[in-house]
C-alpha cells in the first residue's frame, strides 16, 4: 500500500460503510485522518477504534455536509487539532430508489444536497487551504450510476454525474496549485445504505436483477474501494489528474 505518512485527511461519510473503509486504510498508510459524518456517535466509535489500531491521530466532527458551517466545523478541526489537510475525500452519499416519477421536489432537494451541494461546500471550504500550500489532493466518490444511468436512480445518477463534471474542472482550473482531483466510481458494494435499499420491495428488485449482472457475480466490499482511493491521494498518483475509475465486477466496463 502507498505510504501516506504524515498527510492529513478529511473523509466525509465516514462512521461506516465504504467510508468508515477508506478512513481504516488511510490511517493504515500512516495518515492522520479527520472524520465528518451526521451520525456523530458512530464516527466517535470508528475513530477510537482506528486511532486504537494504528496509532495515528484520528478525529471525529459532527457535520452535515449540506450545512456549509458544519463544513466550516470540519475544516477548522482537522486544521486546529492535526495541522494541515493534504487529502479530501468527498465520500458522503445517500439515495432511495424510485422511478423518476414517483419521486418528489423534496426527494430531490435531499439527494442533490447530499450528494452534489455537499461536494461543492466541502471543496470550497477547504480547497483554499491547499491553494494557499500549493498541493493538495481531492478524491471524489462518485457512482457508476453517473456514467451509465441506473435504473430508479435518475436523481442520484444525475446528481453524481455533476461530480464529475465538477471534478474534471476543479481538476483543470487548479493543477497549476499542484492540487489534483480524481474521482472513483463504485458499483454495488455491500453497506449498510445498500441493505435499506434492498430493504425496500422495488429496490431490493432492482439490486438482485444487478448483481446477476455483474460478470463477478457479487456485491463488491468497502475494503476493495479503499486501496484506491489510497493509491490516488498519494506521491505515487502524482500525474495522474481528471481521471474517473469504476471499481464495479465488471458491470459496466466504460471507456
Amino acid at each position: 500500500m502507498a505510504n501516506l505518512q504524515g498527510k492529513v485527511v478529511v473523509i466525509t461519510g465516514a462512521a461506516r460503510g465504504v467510508g468508515r473503509a477508506l478512513a481504516q486504510a488511510f490511517a493504515a498508510a500512516g495518515a492522520d485522518v479527520a472524520i465528518g459524518d451526521l451520525r456523530e456517535a458512530d464516527a466517535v466509535a470508528t475513530a477510537k477504534e482506528i486511532a486504537a489500531k494504528t496509532g495515528r491521530r484520528v478525529i471525529a466532527v459532527g457535520a452535515d455536509v449540506t450545512r456549509i458551517e458544519d463544513v466550516r466545523k470540519l475544516r477548522d478541526a482537522a486544521i486546529a487539532q492535526l495541522g494541515k489537510i493534504d487529502v479530501l475525500v468527498n465520500n458522503a452519499g445517500w439515495d432511495k430508489l424510485r422511478t423518476f416519477l414517483k419521486t418528489t421536489p423534496e426527494l430531490w432537494d435531499k439527494v442533490i444536497g447530499i450528494n452534489y451541494r455537499g461536494v461543492l461546500n466541502t471543496t470550497y471550504e477547504i480547497l483554499p487551504h491547499m491553494v494557499e500550500r500549493k498541493q493538495g489532493c481531492i478524491v471524489n466518490i462518485s457512482s457508476d450510476s453517473a456514467r451509465v444511468g441506473s435504473m430508479g436512480e435518475a436523481v442520484y445518477a444525475g446528481a453524481k454525474a455533476a461530480v464529475i463534471a465538477f471534478s474534471k474542472t476543479i481538476a483543470r482550473e487548479h493543477a497549476r496549485d499542484n492540487v489534483r482531483v480524481n474521482v472513483i466510481c463504485p458499483g454495488l458494494i455491500d453497506t449498510p445504505l445498500l441493505d435499506e435499499i434492498k430493504g425496500e420491495e422495488f429496490g431490493g428488485k432492482v439490486i438482485g436483477a444487478v448483481v446477476n449482472a455483474i460478470p463477478l457475480k457479487r456485491l463488491g466490499r468497502p475494503e476493495e474501494i479503499a486501496p484506491l482511493a489510497v493509491f490516488l491521494a498519494s506521491d505515487e498518483a502524482g500525474y495522474i489528474t481528471g481521471q474517473v475509475t469504476s471499481v464495479n465486477g465488471g458491470l459496466t466496463m466504460a471507456g
